[in-house]
């Protein structure tokens, strides 16, 4: 009997948390049909930029179910890729072929490598079998005492490169410093908007907001005390990834050190803001499924561009994914300061915004 009252308690509170059931109920379902979409989407088509290659190759090429782009003269090769928006180049010079590629996404890179060189195989054979055919139809030519020789075709040499990484990059080192972002936002979020929650509970922001303080004041506050916690947590996380596990790291580390700042900013602000909402650590977890699981997936581990136009349009506003390109393109491309600072100054607008939020929110406990 005691278990049952206990049941009926249990079901009665539920009940009256009308939120708590509804985010128990609905989130799953919001997260499995965001990630049937973000699956289900087509990929993208490779584009490949060629020069001096017989047709035949090139309809091999496209067969292979790439893209391919004509040029009549290459002098910048690595320039053309990143301007054409380009995955690769194939160059036939001195009867050796040459692949150039960008390799930002390694696991395309190493699919693209192994459809030119499928194509170029099944040319060779196209090839080889057109000069027996010749061979066979000109046979009488040698009965007839004239020496006839069958043309060998030369089998092909291949020279590849890459403009970002190296052929042993794998998918992890263009993962690795996604989760790296991701584990600061994650943590940073979690703790400031927990944090902040023991303050309203426990009555001490009520005693705040009883004093001539105003709203500003209180969240500037907030956002310095937690800020530098936040910094400190961030700094152990990016050294410890970087010189203890020894995760790819191509540019700067104070750049990806700047980035983790940001990125940190912006979750503790949005931490801060959704506590206002929540009147216990439950409610607060109940936040994650909806606010961060979603960013770790338009973060740049399943490529944007390959996404339905509705889905690349709410990547926008998930700030983990400009963090997550940024740590990419300082990580694993080598990139400078200067080629990240759009993504920066977005993430510093999100943090901005959130902090006028978050005064907005304060205005249940005061007006002033």
């Amino acid at each position: 009997m005691r278990s049952i009252a206990m049941v009926s308690r249990i079901f009665r509170q539920m009940l009256r948390d009308k939120r708590a059931l509804a985010l128990m109920m609905v989130a799953p379902l919001i997260i499995l049909t965001l990630l049937h979409y973000l699956f289900d989407g087509e990929t993208g088509t490779p584009r490949i930029g060629v020069n001096n290659l017989s047709s035949t190759l090139i309809e091999q090429l496209k067969d292979k179910d790439l893209k391919v782009i004509q040029y009549d003269q290459l002098d910048k090769v690595k320039q053309t890729i990143k301007d054409d928006d380009l995955d690769g180049i194939l160059q036939l010079k001195n009867d050796q072929y040459h692949i150039v590629l960008q390799n930002d996404q390694p696991a395309t890179a190493k699919s693209i490598q192994i459809k030119i060189q499928q194509a170029i195989a099944a040319d060779l054979a196209k090839t080889q079998a057109k000069n027996l055919s010749a061979f066979m139809e000109n046979i009488q030519t040698k009965l007839q005492g004239v020496p006839l020789k069958l043309e060998q075709a030369k089998a092909p040499k291949f020279d590849t490169s890459y403009i970002y990484g190296s052929s042993d990059s794998t998918f992890f080192d263009q993962l690795s410093p996604i989760l790296v972002g991701f584990f600061v936002f994650f943590f940073v979020f979690l703790i400031s908007g927990i944090a902040l929650l023991r303050e309203r509970t426990t009555g001490t922001l009520d005693r705040l907001m009883a004093t001539p303080i105003l709203r500003r004041d209180i969240v500037f506050g907030y956002i310095l005390g937690y800020g530098i916690f936040a910094v400190i947590q961030t700094l152990i996380v990016v050294f410890y990834a970087v010189k203890v596990l020894d995760i790819m790291l191509v540019g700067s580390l104070w750049n990806v050190v700047i980035i983790n700042i940001f990125l940190a900013l912006v979750a503790l602000t949005l931490g801060i803001l959704l506590s206002a909402f929540a009147n216990s650590e439950f409610q607060m977890m109940q936040f994650i499924p909806i606010a961060i699981i979603p960013q770790i997936f338009f973060a740049g581990i399943l490529p944007v561009e390959g996404m339905a136009t509705w889905l690349q349009v709410i990547a926008k506003f998930m700030p983990m994914y400009y963090g997550g390109d940024a740590l990419v393109s300082v990580m694993y491309k080598g990139l400078g300061l200067s080629d990240i600072q759009y993504d920066l100054l977005i993430l510093l607008g999100f943090a901005l915004i959130f902090i006028v939020l978050n005064i907005l929110a304060l205005k249940k406990y005061r007006k002033i």
